[in-house]
């Protein structure tokens, strides 16, 4: 039964994104904000076919902490449903940071090079960082939030990742507070597994964290020692051994 309705589900998104992703170009000469609500209503699409196809529902805690001001989200990172679901939810667009390649990909590539995301070549090493900054700042000015995820790709669930300090480092340069979000969407929704499992997700949001009085590895340790623990409370069954802090 799980195989057969993640094949449904499948056999419903692929098309639906092909289908999606020419819409994307009829909605190019559109302004800013009208592009990014209809781009994502096909996260949106998505997250009902989740729901009703796959069984997999959500709840959201600390909706409240989300400030009416300029913020960087620092997301745990488990699954593509995050990726899917945060850009609906959250009452801002979101820019996510993320290598140039995946402009070229057929489809998902068109559809986000319309939406003024942070595109960056690796290869540029530290003028990299600062391609970042300069169009981070830019982004925020505008009203937009950045979304990143700090360990860096998708973790296993129950499993911790080494926490990188990029989005710290570009909160202290552009004076931004971070929210931390702790999510345990690999339970329902695995990393690179075809099959969707039904069940709860929990979407935990964290009080602003501000830069002021920080170091980029003070901030970073609070960022962390939160997530972390977040996730022994959202998913107590999934992480046996302690948290431990550095």
């Amino acid at each position: 039964m799980l195989f057969l309705r993640s094949l449904l589900f499948t056999l419903i998104m692929v098309p639906a994104t092909m289908i999606w992703s020419f819409a994307c170009m009829l909605f190019a000469p559109l302004p800013y904000a009208q592009r990014y609500f209809l781009t994502m209503r096909w996260s949106w699409f998505c997250m009902l076919c989740a729901r009703w196809i796959c069984g997999i529902r959500y709840r959201v805690e600390g909706a409240e902490n989300l400030p009416d001001a300029p913020a960087i989200l620092l997301c745990k990172h488990q699954s593509a449903w995050e990726t899917i679901f945060l850009p609906v939810f959250m009452p801002r667009p979101l820019v996510f940071i993320f290598k140039r390649e995946l402009l070229y990909v057929p489809f998902f590539g068109w559809g986000i090079g319309l939406l003024r995301m942070i595109a960056i070549d690796r290869r540029a090493g530290h003028n990299a960082f600062e391609q970042i900054v300069e169009q981070g700042k830019k982004r925020l000015a505008n009203g937009q939030w950045i979304i990143m995820f700090p360990e860096g790709t998708r973790i296993p669930v129950g499993r911790k990742g080494q926490y990188k300090t990029g989005g710290v480092r570009l909160a202290l340069r552009t004076g931004t507070a971070v929210v931390p979000i702790a999510v345990n969407s690999g339970e329902c929704w695995p990393r690179n597994s075809f099959i969707k499992k039904p069940g709860l997700v929990t979407v935990s949001i964290g009080k602003p964290i501000s830069p002021e009085g920080h170091t980029h590895t003070s901030m970073m340790q609070e960022v962390e020692d939160w997530i972390e623990a977040e996730m022994r409370r959202i998913s107590p069954h999934a992480y046996r051994q302690p948290l431990t802090t550095g």
